[in-house]
């Protein structure tokens, strides 16, 4: 478990630091939700919460079409699907590490509008690529934070979009956000590594020719897959220092925990 940036003045907000293991797809999307609920009440402090998936999961945007999955390829090759909380498109989670950052607009680090708190967490993730040894950028143009139709099938690695992480134009780190009582959900996918076969089959795509022209991984930029506890304290560190907060130690509370487990369900995609 990592120790807290000793750094950081006196002065700087703490902020809960969890980092979770592995864990499936719908209760990933639920200990979100229940963080930022928490939060939003003032029942638990600004958090960031690094994790992964077991199984493989690919989740929809909160509002998208469940045609956008390929559900009989996922079936047979043991892939959850979900929906997210948060907007954007269809994406598969596998070689990868997910952040979610959950802390309050307007006060603390992060600015009251939601696209310039988007463009400081993903500032913040840029130093943490660029401290590993890649050259990763936020991509021009506006940020839009506004929801797909409703029968968009187009993968969220299709193109990058304004204000993400990208190196050379080719998308790194995929994110999306939503609000709840004056508090943020910004979460998304750091990539560690890529798996074509499953990338395509589970969003139905006949190859991942169009997919690998606009996405790139860590294992790619490095020539080396790197360990994920490595981009764990590269991210931990880099987002203390970039939005200067204490990020101490911490875990779900009980009552966390708890609208987890009651929130599960929810996410399913039958």
């Amino acid at each position: 478990m990592f120790g807290i940036l000793h750094r950081m003045t006196d002065e700087t907000s703490p902020w809960r630091l969890v980092v979770d293991s592995d864990l499936r797809g719908a209760l990933n999307m639920a200990r979100d939700v229940a963080v930022l609920e928490a939060v939003a009440e003032s029942q638990s402090p600004p958090t960031l919460r690094l994790y992964g998936w077991d199984p493989p999961c690919l989740t929809l945007g909160r509002h998208q079409g469940v045609e956008a999955a390929n559900l009989e390829f996922c079936r047979a090759k043991g892939i959850d699907v979900v929906r997210r909380p948060t907007g954007g498109r269809a994406l598969l989670h596998h070689h990868e590490l997910t952040y979610a950052v959950v802390a309050p607009l307007g006060t603390g680090p992060l600015p009251r509008h939601l696209q310039d708190a988007y463009r400081s967490i993903c500032g913040a993730l840029v130093a943490a690529v660029r401290e590993l040894g890649v050259n990763g950028e936020l991509n021009g143009g506006e940020v839009n934070l506004q929801l797909p139709g409703p029968r968009s099938t187009a993968p969220c690695f299709e193109a990058p979009a304004g204000g993400e992480v990208v190196v050379s134009g080719r998308k790194l780190i995929g994110s999306a956000m939503r609000t709840h009582g004056g508090t943020i959900l910004q979460h998304g996918a750091i990539l560690i590594d890529w798996d074509n076969e499953l990338q395509t089959g589970a969003m139905g795509l006949s190859n991942d020719s169009t997919l690998q022209q606009q996405v790139t991984t860590l294992a790619e930029e490095l020539k080396r897959k790197p360990p994920r506890q490595e981009v764990e304290m590269t991210i931990f560190e880099a987002l203390s220092a970039e939005l200067r907060v204490r990020l101490v130690n911490g875990a779900l509370t009980v009552r966390e925990e708890a609208r987890s487990h009651e929130l599960a369900p929810s996410f399913d995609v039958d």
